[in-house]
This record gives C-alpha cells, structure tokens and sequence, in this order.
C-alpha cells in the first residue's frame, strides 16, 4: 500500500482527524479507500442522518461547499463533508473560488472534516491555491504506481481478504490487468467469490479469470521468443491469427515492443543483475528473470532490429505499406524474423 495512504488510514482510525483533507492525482483507488473509510467510519450511523454530507463537484460551487462545511454539528462533536469529483467544482479555476477556499483552508472549522476527491490530476502550482494547498490542509496525491511495485500490491490486497496467490499468478494479473488499481481490485473481489476463505489462487485459475488460455497468450509467446523457441512461437501466432477479435495483433505488437524497448534499455546498461534490472526498468521481481534471459539469447544490434520490425509490423497492422497480406500473415512473418 502507498505508504501516504497507510499514514492517513491508520491516524483515521485512531481519531486523530484532520479539519481538510485534499486527496488528488491521477490513482483513484487510494482517494477512494481513503474517502469511503471517512464515510463510513468517522461518524455513527445515527450522527451521520444530520452530520454526514456527501456534495458532487460539479453540481457544487465553492460557496455552497463552503456554507455545509461551515455548519455547526447537530448532537454531535463533529461533522463529515466529502465532496467527490472535485476536480469538476465549475468555480474551481476562477479567481474568487479559489480565494474563498484558500482563505477557508487557512482558517478551517475543526469540528467539521472537509474532504476534496480531486482524481485523476492536481491542482495546478502555478497558482496560489495550489502553493499553499499542502501547507494548509492535509493533502496527498497519489501517482499511478510503478510496473514492479504492483505485486506486493496485490499480494497485500488479497491477504486482506483472507487469501493468497501463487508468484505467477500474480505476475499474470499484473501484466495482463496493468497498473490501474482499481481494475486489479475488482478483478481479485470477483476472483474470490465462492472461494474458501484461507485458498490460494493459482495462475492456472488467474489465466480462466482473466480470459487467457494457459498455452497460448502473450505471456508464453514472449517467452518462447525469449528463449527463441521457433516452433512454440509459430503455434502461438497461428493461435492468435485464427481468433483476431479475442486476440488484437495490434496489442500484441504494442506488448512486444514494450519488452524490447526495456530490454534495449537493459543492454544499453550496466545494470545487469536482476536487482538491478528492477531498479532501472521499473519491473516486478517476477519479470526480471525473462529479461536476464532474453539478454543472454539477444545482441544489442538484434533488439535494435526487433524494435524496427515491432515498428513496421504496428504500421502494417494500421494498413500502411500492407500490401494484400492479412493480419494473421503480418504477425507470423514477424515472429519469426524476432529470431532470426
């Protein structure tokens, strides 16, 4: 878990509250674990009738935010006031707006707690509101995390639940999920469903979940390209060719030539263990071994004519300079000269 996020959620939960809390950036996933803890903690269910306020940025100007933030708590110590979207307040940008919150911030109610959802962006800088926002308020933005900082990310999440999950398992959701936490969230709540609680998920049952085949997806035609195995490689294509619509060849493209330019990266390094190569390429520990291998079967002028190949390829599937080849025919062409 982001370490800001652990912060906050552990003072929450030991009452030590804050009068506004800012919680912006472009990860929503921990501004809204943060907010729904506040919602659903903070006040009891029969003080939260009267106290507990729940505004939509769009539908609300900074002085209606600001009059509900201002109201004494009714039969109780403290308000709740979260306003979700954010980032949408129509007045927000405007000079006034602006000036109403700073001065609001800089003298804030302490029995009532502001929280501002500001997703997927932060305020801008070069303005005064966003100067002295930090100082003022309690205020965390939150970055789309790093490819490598993923699996503790899920490991973390479903132990929370009461599960685990297999090394590979969780190197297969990672790179077929991505880094958005809240996808990568949501696919584990559906992944344990039914299960008993204490199970542990393996990558066999993680690739039916996700709607990967255990032989033939992405994953194994990277490796059978790392370790360039001909014959594996063709099967694959051929797989993917056969079935375009559950299989895009253009994406598959774009993953290959992700791992090339990162193993471009790694040649053209001398970061050459795979505590190094985690470092330098922001990859899982689980990854680090694929590139170590592929460095030992690839040149550095062979990855460079990869990346070119990946290039043309990419074009040709965008229908420049494809002649009267289809798409499966592209993709097999390219997976063998990957090797040869």
């Amino acid at each position: 878990m982001d370490a800001t996020a652990r912060k906050i959620l552990t003072d929450l939960k030991e009452k030590r509250y804050a009068p506004v809390y800012l919680l912006q950036g472009e990860e929503t996933f921990y501004i809204d674990l943060i907010s729904n803890y506040i919602e659903q903690n903070v006040l009891s269910d029969s003080e939260k009738g009267f106290n507990q306020i729940i505004l939509y940025g769009k539908e609300s100007p900074v002085n209606v935010i600001l009059t509900n933030a201002k109201r004494f708590p009714m039969m109780a110590e403290r308000q709740v006031v979260i306003v979700r979207e954010a980032q949408d307040i129509p007045d927000l940008s405007k000079e006034m707006g602006q000036k109403l919150l700073l001065d609001y911030f800089s003298r804030p109610l302490p029995s009532t707690l502001l929280v501002l959802c500001h997703k997927y962006k932060t305020l801008d800088k070069r303005k005064e509101l966003g100067k002295k926002a930090e100082q003022l308020t309690l205020s965390a933005t939150f970055k789309r995390p790093y490819e490598n900082q993923l699996p503790e990310f899920v490991d973390e999440y479903i132990r929370s639940k009461g599960y685990s999950m297999e090394a590979r398992a969780i190197q297969v959701l990672c790179e077929s999920v991505g880094n958005d936490l809240n996808r990568l969230s949501n696919e584990i709540n559906k992944m344990v469903i039914g299960k008993p609680s204490g199970d542990q998920l393996s990558a066999e049952y993680v690739m039916t979940q996700v709607g990967m085949s255990r032989e033939y997806n992405i994953f194994e035609l990277q490796k059978a390209l790392i370790a360039q195995d001909l014959f594996k490689t063709c099967q694959i294509a051929d797989y993917f060719a056969s079935n375009t619509r559950k299989n895009p060849l253009i994406m598959s493209v774009a993953f290959l030539f992700s791992f090339f330019s990162k193993l471009l990266l790694a040649a053209s390094t001398s970061s050459k263990s795979e505590k190094e190569l985690v470092t330098t390429l922001k990859i899982s520990p689980f990854a680090a071994r694929d590139y170590m291998n592929a460095l030992r079967n690839y040149s550095l002028g062979k990855i460079m004519e990869n990346i070119s190949l990946l290039k043309a390829a990419d074009l040709k599937l965008k229908g420049v300079n494809s002649g009267s080849e289809n798409e499966g025919q592209i993709l097999k062409e390219l997976v063998v000269r990957l090797i040869h």
